[in-house]
């Protein structure tokens, strides 16, 4: 861990290095990925099939994975698999539908009726990135395509790093199919958010891009978010655990481990107002990692952002965790259900200590794409509202016409543009 102790005495610089996640070397960082960008653009699949090479150690003879490869991954996948993936995508389905806005219509006044509706995005195709690497994330699959066909969008791709002969781990594959994507491409990285932002010889542009990633794929989205419409900055997993004396020390331990066994920047904190679960939970943690098969990769990760700090009081604890912003919190307190309300700044919340962030990550239908680095405290999960574009629908009557002249052309004068208050007026005698 690199701090562990009272959060009250946490120095200045190492409350700051909790808090503000944004990696060190974030010059460099968006550097490299710059030039990523550049020569995708540039080069197009010949850059894909380079980095390909140079990052996943695959020999790429093309970039797409043809279609009967998914069908015979899904077809191999071991029954209990398929089940466990069948059953997510239904929930993640029945949640994302649920969400899609219903159009609202309002009479402001008399004869002025306003009508906000929704539309799914139109300009054809949606780019879904799932992370590969040191693991396998046919979940990401399921988090970005089953929410986008599910308000109607018309075609969807997914991007997903190769490994090395050259396609994505079939878990992923299977769930490409399974999911109803259109393409899978076995491309990873800011390559990857290249590709889907400024197209290819094979990839066609993007009209939005969603998924989550490391910081190089997190910093390739901020690059284009201003060419094409991009989720949230959904970069290394994060939990924060408040806990008080009734917490079980190892679900406390198993919820930091879960999260930690991600990527070496994962961030995963504790606060907790007693000492016992504390010193408990360190000890559960120590345990747990003894045998954990992805133990490099976690302590790294309690190394670079790992924390176990007991707060002198409940209000200090959900104060640092406003602050915090984290992308999971975690609440194992003896009234979880009160506290969800107390943070407003979180990604997702989970409430009790049977509420498991792996539950969330996998199953109850929630989007496990999410903010992170803090910044939950503007930008909001992945959901169905993120792929439908909204518009509104303006119909005034005569009488409305009437209602609203007077003032209108007092406006107008008043901001110096006499033609809208000679619009205005035209209308405020006209007849049905």
């Amino acid at each position: 861990m690199f701090e562990q102790g009272p959060l009250a005495k946490l120095a200045p610089r190492a409350l700051e290095r909790l808090v503000n996640r944004s990696p060190g070397d974030a010059s460099e960082v968006s550097d490299t990925v710059t030039a990523v960008l550049a020569d995708v653009r540039e080069r197009g699949d010949a850059a894909l099939v380079a980095m390909a090479k140079r990052f996943d150690g695959a020999d790429l003879s093309k970039v797409e994975v043809p279609r009967e490869q998914w069908d015979e991954a899904l077809d191999v996948l071991p029954e209990r698999v398929r089940r466990a993936l069948e059953r997510a995508a239904d929930n993640i389905r029945r949640f994302h539908a649920a969400q899609i806005p219903r159009e609202v219509v309002v009479e402001v006044a008399p004869g002025v009726r306003i009508t906000r509706t929704t539309t799914p995005l139109e300009l054809e195709l949606v780019g879904v990135y799932a992370p590969g690497g040191t693991a396998a994330y046919p979940s990401s699959v399921l988090m970005g395509v089953v929410p986008a066909k599910a308000v109607g969008v018309r075609r969807v791709v997914v991007c997903s790093p190769p490994g090395s002969e050259g396609s994505p781990p079939t878990e992923v594959l299977a769930a490409c199919a399974l999911a109803g994507a259109d393409r899978l491409f076995a491309i990873g990285g800011a390559g990857a958010i290249a590709a889907l932002a400024f197209g290819t010889e094979t990839v066609d542009a993007a009209d939005a891009i969603v998924g989550p990633g490391n910081r190089w794929v997190a910093e390739a989205k901020r690059q284009v978010a201003g060419r094409v419409v991009v989720d949230s900055p959904a970069g290394p997993s994060e939990v924060l655990v408040i806990a008080d004396e009734s917490a079980d020390a190892t679900w406390v331990a198993h919820e930091l481990l879960a999260q930690a066994e991600h990527d070496a920047d994962a961030s995963c904190v504790l606060v907790t107002t007693s000492q016992r679960v504390a010193q408990e939970s360190r000890e559960a943690l120590d345990r747990l990692l003894a045998n954990a098969p992805r133990a490099q990769v976690a302590r790294a990760a309690f190394a670079n952002a790992g924390a176990i700090l007991l707060a002198s009081s409940d209000e200090e604890a959900f104060e640092f965790a406003q602050r915090y912003a984290p992308e999971h919190l975690s609440l194992m307190t003896a009234d979880a259900e009160r506290d969800s309300r107390r943070v407003r700044s979180a990604g997702t919340t989970f409430v009790g200590g049977y509420a498991s962030v792996a539950f969330g990550d996998y199953m109850t239908g929630a989007n496990h794409v999410l903010p992170t680095e803090g910044r939950a405290r503007s930008f909001s999960g992945l959901s169905a509202q993120h792929f439908p574009r909204s518009y509104t629908i303006q119909e005034i009557t005569p009488e409305g016409a009437r209602g609203m002249a007077a003032d209108v052309a007092e406006l107008a004068v008043a901001e110096g543009l006499p033609a809208h208050a000679a619009a205005a007026l035209a209308r405020a005698g006209s007849n049905p």
